[in-house]
């Protein structure tokens, strides 16, 4: 296995991640049927997102919190959600990288899926 450590690495590890996404039952349906990604449009964002949280080059231009909002209207994003999408997350990585940043490539999603899962579990009471 090799370290996580570029660009392409990145690229790498979000497409098999999307790949399985789009299949599962329990999350696939918000990204192919609630949102309706554009993936060409979709995928890039993804790359230059978890390249500037891994490696600082804020190469990503967005509010990730600010999209999710409607979607979480049309249908409830809930804890179920968010862990399963970690469960993918982390298995991707597990699968294909070792080192450092793949270590925090899965820290940083525990903590943004569970500032995200609070978040719109209080936008659904409000």
């Amino acid at each position: 296995m090799k370290k996580l450590e570029s660009r392409e690495d990145i690229e790498h590890l979000v497409n098999l991640f999307y790949a399985k996404v789009v299949k599962d039952e329990t999350i696939g349906f918000f990204f192919t049927d609630v949102a309706k990604v554009d993936w060409d449009k979709h995928l890039p964002k993804m790359y230059s997102f978890w390249e500037s949280i891994l490696f600082g080059q804020m190469s990503y231009k967005g509010n990730p919190m600010g999209v999710h909002f409607p979607i979480n209207e049309i249908q409830a994003m809930e804890q179920k959600h968010f862990d399963r999408w970690l469960e993918l997350w982390r298995t991707s990585i597990e699968e294909n990288f070792v080192g450092e940043n793949a270590d925090m490539a899965i820290y940083k999603s525990e903590n943004i899926a569970k500032l995200m899962a609070f978040k719109m579990e209080l936008a659904r009471r409000l």
